[in-house]
């Protein structure tokens, strides 16, 4: 990546206190394949996952107003996460929940599962087609917020998952 590009994201920062953070991620023959802008105290998903794309950046701004760029650091491993650190994944459509491929298998993700950005976690049907919803963000799944076979709304929160874990 580009160091003009870097100050330019560092500079970003540095004006707008609100932001936390901004990923970068490019994809093959150096394309941008993803940006990601998060808010101070919103998590970012900075170790990336099984099907992160390719080589990204992460330039964090601490509590304190000092820049960061790598990967953000974890909370306590015996720490219990608080409601506001738990990441939702949310339903994109209105349609029926199905936590596994087919009836009869094991659910996707259960609660105490880790996920990986980009790992299917469960199926939504909408107008008779199965589409596969993934995990935006890695961490272990702390909540299942549906039951199977239940009807969802579009922004409902499926899953609720600890990306410091």
């Amino acid at each position: 990546m580009n160091l003009a590009i870097i100050a330019q994201l560092v500079q970003i920062l540095k004006d707008a206190p609100e932001l936390g953070a901004i990923e970068v991620r490019r994809g093959l023959f150096g394309r941008w394949s993803s940006i990601r802008v998060t808010k101070v105290g919103h998590g970012t998903n900075a170790a990336g996952g099984a099907g992160a794309g390719g080589p990204h950046v992460v330039v964090a701004q601490a509590p304190g107003g000092a820049l960061v760029a790598g990967t953000a650091t974890a909370a306590p491993a015996g720490a219990a996460p608080a409601k506001g650190q738990l990441v939702d994944i949310k339903s994109p459509m209105v349609g029926t929940f199905y936590s596994a491929p087919e009836p009869g298998a094991g659910p996707y993700v259960k609660v105490g599962s880790r996920v990986a950005a980009g790992q299917v976690v469960c199926i939504i049907e909408a107008m008779k087609i199965m589409n596969e919803i993934e995990a935006e963000v890695a961490g272990l799944v702390r909540e299942v917020c549906v039951e199977n076979a239940q009807p969802v709304e579009f922004g409902q929160p499926l899953f609720r998952v600890d990306p410091h874990a």
